[in-house]
């Protein structure tokens, strides 16, 4: 079953699609502003390798090291490397789609908070 990802040109944004059969076609419609004005991305070839060498490669913890989950750029960089020890050879602008997205809820939260119930964070 193939997966299918295509770029919205109204907001920018990557969706994918699976689909039973590479015979089939694909009908997109974005998965954030549901625009049907989609055009179809070339993905990446993807390599299988085996659970135990994917995990061997995730307990080495100096791989991991340079991580400051304070700035957007070194958690993008960890994702990278995260994505590409899964076999998910996601692309800097996946990456960056994913951080925004984080970044969008965790301020989302916040104003949450901030603004809405007084007694939120206060014990009774």
């Amino acid at each position: 079953m193939p997966i299918y990802e295509f770029r919205c040109q109204a907001c920018g944004k990557i969706s994918d699609f699976l689909v039973p059969s590479v015979h089939e076609s694909v009908d997109p419609v974005c998965k954030y502003c549901k625009s049907r004005r989609m055009s179809r991305l070339i993905s990446r070839v993807r390599v299988l390798r085996s659970e135990e060498s994917r995990l061997e490669s995730l307990a080495d913890p100096s791989r991991w090291g340079g991580l400051d989950e304070n700035d957007p750029a070194s958690v993008a960089r960890w994702m990278k490397k995260m994505s590409r020890e899964m076999g998910e050879d996601l692309s800097s602008e996946e990456i960056d789609q994913m951080v925004d997205e984080a970044m969008e809820e965790t301020e989302g939260g916040r104003e949450g908070t901030e603004n809405g119930d007084p007694n939120v964070g206060t014990e009774e």
